[in-house]
């Protein structure tokens, strides 16, 4: 699960990055502490690039049951807004906020997460889908 404050930025382009280079083996889900209305759009042209669309993903609230069904934590500037359980891997992804940001700005702050993706990935034993 990958969270951040607004659910719109960050969180969205790691979910989508896990998704794809997963090719479906690992279950993803994002949300966020004070979701956005939508998701960023300097973000969603950052993963067109990529090839990958995530035009059709909606800003969700973080809940305790996500929580709960998952198995890493991976927050990225949520603060204190996120719950913490016992027997959960929990990281955080100390990552620039994208928000108000233009798709220049945007670019590295993808690479950098599609890198800790794939040190994810390689870290469960999946092969990254390419």
């Amino acid at each position: 699960m990958f969270v951040c404050v607004h659910n719109a930025g960050r969180s969205q382009m790691a979910a989508g990055y896990l998704r794809h280079l997963s090719a479906g083996a690992v279950e993803v889900r994002s949300a966020g502490s004070m979701p956005a209305d939508e998701i960023n759009p300097a973000a969603v042209e950052a993963m067109l690039e990529e090839g990958i669309d995530i035009r059709a993903e909606k800003p969700k609230v973080l809940t305790a049951e996500a929580v709960q069904a998952s198995d890493v934590v991976i927050t990225m500037g949520c603060g204190d807004a996120c719950p913490y359980y016992p027997g959960k891997r929990y990281e955080d992804w100390k990552l620039d906020d994208p928000a108000g940001q233009g798709v220049d700005a945007v670019r590295p702050i993808r690479d950098e997460i599609r890198r800790r993706v794939e040190a994810l990935l390689a870290e469960w034993g999946i092969a990254p889908a390419s």
